[in-house]
């Protein structure tokens, strides 16, 4: 029997990957082993792997990677462990098929260390563009080191092929969070209120604000001016869920634990998980931040989306999200833009909602292979 290995490292990440792991869970021709690491094993984001065995998703290993800091050195040693862990599973367990999904520094790590083992990679979510994050080239040079590729959009799939990529390898199967919005049975207003503790009175919305990782020092200054904007707007109330690991972000949680404790329009958590995620977001008045969720899930819930600075330039938006300066002033506007929005019906760009059936079909093609050739040839497109 074949093993598909699943990697998965974040919160957010795993969220989007749930109905993937659910589906290859249940086919019986592969052994499926979900591989956990990252800020899934750290107190300080939460320790999340409890989600997921709360999930009843087995756990085939924990992998720590984690550093205690988060300048770039201790980026470079997360990367050396997680390089070094997964060399070792790899070694051991010699899975047939590696899952990776977008653009965090770890993952290029793994995909390093498959690359070195021999081990062909899958990768969910490339194409894209984020044009204010480290993670433009990590996605890229994931993308290089790939045999299949699940785009979530058609002008992601071209630009892979653009890339050299042969387009027989190349999918255009949609984004697995639009799948979780339109399959996963959220919470009602009354329960996610109760789950989560939220007024029962008052219009809400939702906040994620990750660093800025191709700038410097920037990332207390515009989160200093995300607070100043939300305590303005005391009409409203902010639920905000913390940064993930990336450079800076320990520092953008020090300042978001400081300047929210005795707020009373603001509440921080360390995770909601995907379904109280999903769950806030379709109730939310808008979402705020610049997280990829605010581009891709928001607008399938017809959600407005404040998206501040140019973390996610690049991406393909829908008509639901308002860009804007990491300026007090600039997202007091976009919020006025946003309320003003309500009951708008945009045209979501990521799918259909049927992503890992998608994937799973595509999957038995190629696992039926009894060998992949690695040799990948550049693919020099007609266009030049």
């Amino acid at each position: 029997m074949k093993k598909i290995a699943i990697v998965t490292a974040t919160r957010a990440e795993y969220g989007i990957l749930y109905p993937l792991i659910k589906r290859l869970l249940a086919c019986e021709q592969w052994d499926t082993r979900v591989v956990v690491t990252g800020t899934h094993l750290d107190e300080a984001f939460g320790y999340t792997c409890k989600e997921i065995a709360r999930d009843g998703v087995p756990i085939d290993r924990k992998i720590p990677i984690t550093e205690k800091g988060d300048d770039a050195y201790a980026v470079s040693c997360m990367m050396a462990n997680a390089l070094r862990g997964f060399g070792a599973y790899f070694q051991e367990e010699k899975p047939d098929l590696l899952i990776l999904l977008g653009d965090r520094t770890e993952m290029l790590a793994i995909a390093s260390a498959a690359m070195n083992a021999r081990i062909p990679i899958a990768h969910l979510h490339g194409g894209e563009l984020t044009q204010g994050a480290v993670d433009e080239c990590v996605r890229h040079a994931i993308t290089k080191m790939s045999y299949l590729h699940f785009a979530a959009a058609e002008e992601y799939r071209k630009r892979i092929i653009r890339m050299g990529e042969d387009p027989s390898r190349v999918f255009n199967v949609g984004a697995l969070g639009v799948e979780n919005i339109l399959s996963e049975e959220l919470l009602s207003r009354q329960e996610l209120k109760e789950a989560v503790d939220l007024p029962a009175d008052r219009d809400y919305a939702v906040v994620t604000f990750h660093p800025v990782t191709l700038e410097d020092e920037t990332a207390e200054n515009q989160v200093c001016e995300l607070l100043v904007a939300m305590k303005q707007r005391r009409d409203l109330f902010f639920l905000i869920t913390k940064a993930n690991s990336d450079a800076g972000g320990r520092r953008i949680n020090e300042l978001l634990e400081k300047e929210t404790a005795g707020c009373p329009n603001m509440k921080l958590v360390a995770s909601l998980g995907m379904k109280r995620y999903l769950s806030a977001v379709k109730y939310a008045k808008f979402v705020l931040g610049n997280s990829s969720s605010g581009i891709i899930e928001a607008p399938a819930m017809q959600t407005p989306t404040v998206n501040i600075g140019d973390r996610q330039q690049g991406r393909i938006m829908a008509e639901s999200i308002i860009n804007c300066a990491p300026e007090r002033s600039s997202i007091l506007a976009a919020i006025d833009r946003a309320m003003d929005m309500q009951g708008l019906v945009v045209e979501n760009p990521y799918g259909d909602g049927h992503t890992s059936e998608k994937i799973v079909a595509i999957l038995e093609k190629y696992m039926s292979l009894d060998h992949i050739n690695l040799k990948k040839k550049f693919y020099d497109h007609p266009e030049g």
